[in-house]
């Protein structure tokens, strides 16, 4: 190989170190360190949160490796790439600790024959982590405005798919009279939207519980909710023959149901291999080898009408590609 293609090769090999590593500071709080002082010493970032100090020496090294920080002996400051990584954080957080055991298993999980049953593994509360994080950098600029622009106020409010609970929290800190229904499919997301919400003080107008939202049935619980909340998950409603009886199943399960406020990341098309932004590649290669097929923007609104809903507006988030939050009544 020559100097250049050796270099190439490095850098592709350091980059994968390295977004395990930015997963890691995010997680162990130097990314915010960072961002709040600006400057870091190693040896007592170490001591102070009981970290291995020659290994925190190498979690930084990996960091300076693809430029999200600059380092000078012990001292850390942040980097050309630092604010940029920082925005993205929780993407690297749901593919290295959220995902990595899929991307872990690809030569096992791209066997035909092995794809049967619970055939992959991933990090429930992890995901549930980093999409908590992704909503708030992402999807809530867009998503609050659409919500506060509401022409009613909400009584009651189910969030599909509400992982941590974050969402639901908000919602009725701005609406001290509503309640709140979480749904989520995942038992360790459950309990820790459960221990926050009673941490938050808010447990006694908060209900979670675990369930499929793609198969809801009418309940008593659901009869008054007049806003659905979705985010990060509408992709498990497809394909198409599967997607449409699931919306018009909500429709049923939620009978007083105003609005339905979903925001997801749809496929992109036409996008050379050489440009592919930002969570885009692992996103739609990763739903892949999990068999969960990502609809288009176009093939979206292709169902609303036929499964019962009317689209508002698509609302573009700017900010992460192929993101769209869309308005549904």
């Amino acid at each position: 190989m020559t100097s250049t293609t050796t270099r190439a090769t490095a850098q592709i090999f350091n980059s994968a170190v390295a977004a395990s590593a930015i997963a890691a500071a995010w997680e162990l709080g130097a990314l915010d360190e960072l961002r709040e002082a600006g400057t870091l010493n190693v040896p007592e970032f170490a001591a102070a949160n009981d970290l291995h100090e020659q290994s925190t020496q190498g979690l930084f090294v990996a960091l300076a490796s693809v430029g999200v920080v600059r380092r000078d002996g012990s001292t850390v400051t942040a980097g050309e790439q630092f604010d940029a990584v920082y925005q993205a954080k929780s993407l690297f957080h749901w593919l290295m600790r959220g995902s990595a055991p899929l991307f872990a298993e690809i030569p096992s999980v791209l066997r035909n024959g092995n794809r049967e049953g619970a055939y992959y593994r991933r990090d429930a509360k992890a995901i549930s982590t980093a999409c908590r994080e992704a909503n708030t950098q992402f999807y809530d600029p867009v998503f609050w405005p659409v919500f506060e622009g509401l022409d009613f106020t909400p009584a009651a409010v189910a969030d599909l798919g509400s992982g941590s609970g974050e969402r639901l929290l908000q919602m009725l800190k701005r609406h001290p009279r509503a309640r709140g229904i979480g749904i989520d499919i995942a038992s360790p997301a459950i309990d820790m939207a459960r221990l926050e919400a009673n941490q938050s003080g808010m447990g006694d107008r908060l209900t979670f519980i675990e369930a499929d939202v793609r198969q809801l049935e009418p309940s008593p619980e659901f009869s008054d909710v007049d806003l659905l909340t979705c985010f990060m998950m509408g992709h498990d409603f497809w394909p198409r023959e599967r997607c449409i009886p699931s919306l018009q199943q909500l429709r049923k399960a939620f009978p007083s149901a105003r609005r339905l406020l979903l925001g997801d990341n749809v496929r992109t098309t036409d996008v050379p291999d050489d440009e592919i932004p930002v969570f885009t590649l692992a996103f739609e290669f990763g739903h892949a080898m999990m068999d969960v097929y990502l609809p288009t923007l176009d093939e979206w609104l292709d169902v609303f009408d036929e499964a019962g809903w009317k689209c508002v507006e698509a609302h573009l988030v700017d900010s992460l590609a192929g993101a769209v939050v869309f308005e549904l009544s």
